[in-house]
């Protein structure tokens, strides 16, 4: 079998039901795009001071979640399972879940609004294949992003499903890649795009996909610390619940993010 037909328990819960806010009527979007339009960074790229406050810190947003998962307990390799094929599931899945998120504001996410993929102070630049620094726009780094992560999980020499096929020998420096990557997407939508995640009514689903994935990577040491203290203080609130960022929430859903089983063929 292969890895997209077969999900876990926990997985299931999410995908069966999407975001039930701004996907289910584009006047809702065009709406939010009116309310939204006059507050939006001006072409020299510097950020209203409302959204410099941080307002996904607020105790009223950060206790937003879709699930009261344990998200430590998951995010443990299970007995019997080979590590590369966990992280493997997992890697893809987030990947999936976090191009769905971003999908969800990247009407707004426009070469006007933001001239540079940036988090807080920090700006990124792509490197192509040659090592060669591009600067670009954020909507232009988030598709070189995305492209380059499902040519990477789709490569059956990287990301194996048939029987009898092994894992390259860099494969975990690859993970770590891509999880650097899609931590670059994640923090892009809290500092420049949470107002309309807000609005959106879909800062539950982005607060329970952080904490799974960081959760996730400082498991098994995905990312480097020093990559992700730019939000370290949303780190901090999101990640500091007893059952490890899973409980509390609003209660709009009891579904999480869950690893899909990387099967392979036989």
């Amino acid at each position: 079998m292969l890895r997209d037909h077969c999900s876990l328990p926990t997985d299931r819960a999410l995908l069966s039901q999407p975001p039930k806010t701004g996907l289910r009527c584009k006047m809702v979007l065009q709406a939010v795009s009116r309310v939204l339009r006059k507050s939006k960074a001006k072409p020299n790229g510097k950020k209203p001071a409302a959204e410099e406050k941080k307002v996904y810190l607020e105790p009223e947003h950060t206790k937003s979640r879709i699930s009261d998962f344990a998200f430590k307990e998951l995010v443990v390799l299970p007995r019997e399972i080979d590590l590369n094929e966990w992280l493997a599931s997992n890697t893809t899945t987030f990947f999936h879940h976090i191009n769905l998120q971003y999908s969800t504001i990247s009407e707004f996410c426009t070469g006007e609004t933001c001239q540079t993929m940036a988090v807080c102070n920090t700006q990124y630049c792509w490197h192509d294949e040659r090592g060669k620094k591009v600067k670009c726009t954020a909507p232009q780094y988030v598709d070189f992003v995305m492209s380059s992560v499902q040519k990477l999980v789709t490569d059956e020499d990287v990301f194996p499903t048939k029987y009898g096929r092994e894992f390259p020998s860099s494969f975990e420096s690859l993970v770590k890649k891509i999880c650097k990557y899609l931590f670059h997407v994640l923090g892009h939508i809290y500092w420049a795009h949470f107002k309309e995640t807000l609005a959106l009514e879909l800062h539950g689903h982005l607060n329970t996909l952080y904490v799974h994935f960081i959760l996730f990577a400082r498991e098994f040491n995905l990312l480097d610390p020093k990559e992700t203290a730019v939000l370290d203080d949303l780190t901090e609130v999101l990640c500091s619940s007893p059952s490890g960022g899973g409980g509390g929430g609003d209660g709009a859903s009891s579904g999480a993010p869950g690893a899909q089983n990387h099967v392979k063929e036989r």
